[in-house]
């Protein structure tokens, strides 16, 4: 899904996809399950990201799905912050 923009902006310059915290994730693949994006990958020791920018701009649905909390976005007010940035930089109107 690279090259995709979102409301004008490149996605590859939102900083928005989870983050795992390795020493949480069980590798149970609960988020690799519920994620239609092919976000998440079946990692060697546990799951990795493998396509953060295939993550929908402002979900985070797979966090409530992990049982461990191991998965972690950026607050939502980061992610107001940097879009304004970007709708800056781009003239687009967010």
């Amino acid at each position: 899904m690279a090259g995709r923009d979102y409301m004008g902006i490149p996605r590859e310059e939102i900083p928005w996809y989870p983050t795992i915290n390795a020493d949480l994730c069980n590798s149970c693949g609960s988020c690799l399950d519920f994620c239609s994006n092919n976000v998440f990958a079946q990692g060697e020791l546990h799951m990795e990201v493998a396509n953060p920018y295939n993550c929908v701009v402002g979900c985070s649905a797979c966090a409530n799905e992990c049982e461990t909390g191991a998965l972690s976005f950026p607050s939502k007010e980061e992610l107001v912050k940097k879009l304004h940035e970007l709708r800056d930089k781009y003239k687009t109107t967010v």
